[in-house]
């Protein structure tokens, strides 16, 4: 171990710029060199292509047989579909697929050549309700607060009526007819689509970047079209699908009922109710434009299943866990407790995040990590407890915690009890809707096994042992009700009750400021100390991470770049340019660069 009288980073450099990394388990890559390096030889996009999903590929081949329809069908279908013959009400035969109506028109022509008004009604009537309520919606939110809650009240007013009832209102007051019908549907629309997208933007101009276009006076359109819109369009895209099926259905509801179209033109929903009359004598009247309806709405149901498994980065592809590289394995380190040996990282797109990184930490030693942003710290590290995304592929000859071999099925129980896990923004660790309870003893009930008292009281001794004040008070609290620096105790609390082999620390303390990193800091030191615990020790704070690590590996564009000691990189001792140039950046409290000797 380093000097065990701890100092705060503070006392010894000036804090540098936080690194960015993984705010929580499972939800990307938060580092990786791929905007540094280029995707790896042979492994280009087109090795690494997603494969499009069967449903997207089947609602387009589905829709392109539609249009075709809608297209040519009036051409050459409408004498048939439009005019009288004496053959009325024909049963189906070779010349009539499905009979003729009490006109002697032909259905099946009539079904056909009813999908362009159709197909036409529904886009506009989708067009309507979604760019009125996705403008409605995005800009409501840009609003001052008390207009912006008179609008979302509307909305919510609006929105508990169903929108059938709505369109049947309007339709019923602008009277019959398609422009009415198209004016009624997408209307009714406006509601549901304004407060979706109000929702989904809610979550978006709170970030930075909005907030930044603000204090620029960046006009509300501009700031919708450049900043909301782009961020909510794949979510509103999927819905779009779906709610053009129900406009398909709504706007052929309402000619059915004779609100819609009105002869001499037919859609759909009119050709139904032309059917109607003779349902009983003549039942096959009803199916051809039946079969029709259903089959747009399967047509659109399936692109939009299809775009959202394409939106969907969990379903590129990719692997569906960590594989053995085949390659000849590096001298093996038996006594070691986490062994790594050639992990390698890729993306979907075939950049290289990782590339060939080998490692070991011996049980009770505490291995650092450091590296400017996107050097692929985080990300090796989530690859080391099986936390990387669906779309990233991981590589190794030997990827192992003591008996536990990473690259096969490991149980969950012996994932979550052997391997600990302290992300850098405590505010995201725990989830805001419960209280600490619950998230703290969760590991303690489910993988221990311990009756719900005696996992409370696991945890406050735990959090005592982190010295929470009032720990039993702080169970029955929410995340926001603590500050940043106990809730950082607290997750390193809660993965202490399980006795971890392994603690992993992503950054834990680039949020806190310097009184609470050092009050942080001595609590993983006191862990290593009492239980024996290895530590993998993420950071960029280089006076961090010579205050607390034995050994300390340096990364850059996915590479390990060089191994020192925490002496050697404390006294200068390093022989890497790039392991200088970070020290020569890290500022002292005087003022002067930190003293190096060259080896």
């Amino acid at each position: 171990m380093s000097d065990p009288t701890f100092l705060p980073p503070a006392a010894q450099t000036a804090p540098t710029a936080a690194g960015a990394s993984l705010p929580g388990p499972a939800t990307g890559p938060a580092e990786g060199p791929a905007a540094v390096r280029g995707a790896k030889p042979g492994a280009g996009p087109g090795a690494q292509r997603a494969r499009r999903p069967v449903p997207l590929v089947a609602g387009l081949i589905m829709a392109g047989l539609l249009l075709a329809v809608a297209v040519l069908a009036p051409l050459f279908l409408s004498g048939p579909a439009t005019d009288l013959t004496d053959q009325v009400r024909q049963a189906p035969s070779a010349q009539h697929w499905f009979g003729t109506d009490q006109f002697g028109r032909d259905i099946l022509a009539r079904a056909l050549v009813a999908t362009r008004l159709t197909v036409l009604m529904a886009v506009a009537a989708t067009a309507l309700s979604v760019v009125v309520g996705v403008l409605v919606g995005g800009l409501s939110v840009l609003l001052p607060r008390r207009p912006r809650e008179i609008v979302l009240r509307c909305l919510d007013t609006c929105v508990a009526f169903p929108p059938l009832i709505l369109a049947l209102v309007i339709a019923a007051i602008l009277g019959p007819g398609t422009t009415s019908a198209v004016v009624a549907i997408g209307v009714a629309g406006i509601p549901s689509f304004a407060r979706l997208t109000s929702t989904m933007s809610a979550s978006v101009v709170t970030r930075d970047f909005v907030v930044t276009a603000r204090l620029l006076a960046v006009p509300w359109p501009a700031m919708f079209r450049r900043h909301v819109l782009p961020n909510i369009g794949g979510p509103l895209l999927m819905v779009v699908t779906s709610s053009f099926a129900l406009t398909l259905l709504e706007i052929s509801s309402l000619s059915f009922i004779g609100l819609g179209v009105q002869s001499p033109q037919f859609d759909y929903g009119r050709v139904l109710n032309e059917a109607l009359s003779t349902i009983y004598v003549q039942p096959w009247g009803a199916v051809a434009p039946s079969v029709m309806l259903i089959y747009a709405g399967i047509t659109v149901m399936l692109i939009g299943d299809g775009l959202g498994a394409r939106l969907n980065p969990a379903s590129r592809g990719g692997r569906s866990g960590a594989v053995r590289r085949p390659v000849a394995q590096g001298p093996g380190r038996p006594e070691a407790l986490l062994e790594v040996d050639r992990l390698t990282v890729t993306a979907p797109n075939g950049a290289v995040l990782v590339d060939d990184v080998s490692l070991s930490i011996a049980p009770g030693e505490v291995l650092g990590l450091v590296g400017e942003s996107g050097s692929g710290k985080s990300t090796t590290a989530m690859a080391i407890a099986r936390l990387t995304p669906e779309d990233l592929r991981v590589e190794a000859a030997t990827l192992r915690l003591d008996d536990l071999d990473l690259l096969g099925t490991p149980p969950a129980r012996r994932l979550a009890t052997d391997i600990g896990l302290i992300f850098q923004d405590p505010g995201t660790t725990f989830n805001p809707a419960l209280r600490m309870g619950p998230q703290l003893t969760e590991t303690a009930r489910v993988h221990l096994g311990m009756k719900r008292g005696e996992a409370r009281r696991s945890v406050v001794d735990a959090l005592t042992g982190v010295q929470v004040r009032e720990p039993g008070r702080r169970l029955r609290q929410h995340a926001h009700e603590l500050s940043g620096g106990m809730l950082q105790r607290a997750a390193i609390a809660t993965t202490t009750v399980s006795d971890p082999r392994l603690l992993v620390a992503d950054e834990p303390t680039t949020a806190l400021d310097v009184t609470v990193q050092a009050q942080v800091l001595r609590q993983f030191r006191r862990v290593n100390r009492e239980s024996g615990t290895s530590v993998l020790f993420i950071s960029h704070d280089i006076a961090v991470v010579t205050a607390l690590c034995d050994r300390v590996l340096v990364m850059r564009g996915g590479r390990v770049v060089e191994e020192v000691t925490a002496d050697a990189l404390r006294s200068g001792r390093v022989t890497h340019p790039y392991t200088r140039r970070l020290l020569d950046a890290t500022p002292t409290m005087s003022g002067t660069r930190r003293r190096r000797t060259d080896a």
